[in-house]
């Protein structure tokens, strides 16, 4: 359980963090609390395992990464977590999931990459494979973003 300020906390940090020297002090003053008060509750969200990490999204697009793919790969999963691990270490793998395969689609080890262009990614995907020794795999190209959002937890608290 949260207390009230804690999901006020929380619900501060769902958007987007100020960019200046400060920004706990800032989001502190909007919840007319001292800035320690406000990283004493974060350090204990953390160490309770409520927060896990601060993320920041990038406009691929915008930084000029025009292509990024979602590889789903086909892996033994004897050899997954290996795997995984070694295409996670790449930088230019930003998200790295397991998930359960279908009969229709046999994949079950995903990782999303972001290039400049689409032969790039290719390439990416071939380095990847040659790393791991994962040699079945679909590349599936972004063609158009759809929605791109924060996930909101506590949409009601005031946070004003």
């Amino acid at each position: 359980m949260l207390t009230e300020l804690e999901q006020k906390v929380v619900a501060s940090l769902q958007g987007d963090i100020p960019i200046s020297e400060r920004p706990f002090l800032e989001i502190a003053r909007k919840l007319e609390i001292e800035e320690e008060t406000l990283l004493n509750i974060l350090k204990d969200l953390r160490d309770r395992g409520i927060i896990r990490r601060f993320g920041a999204t990038l406009r691929h697009q915008k930084s000029g990464f025009r292509a990024n793919a979602m590889v789903a790969w086909q892996v033994d999963e004897k050899r997954i977590e290996k795997a995984g691990r070694t295409m996670a270490s790449f930088s230019e793998v930003t998200h790295c999931y397991r998930r359960d395969p279908n009969p229709l689609w046999p994949f079950n080890l995903y990782t999303m990459i972001h290039a400049r262009d689409e032969a790039t990614c290719r390439a990416i995907a071939r380095r990847l494979s040659l790393e791991s020794g994962v040699d079945i795999y679909q590349l599936l190209f972004s063609r158009h973003e759809l929605k791109k959002t924060s996930m909101q937890y506590f949409p009601e608290a005031d946070t004003d």
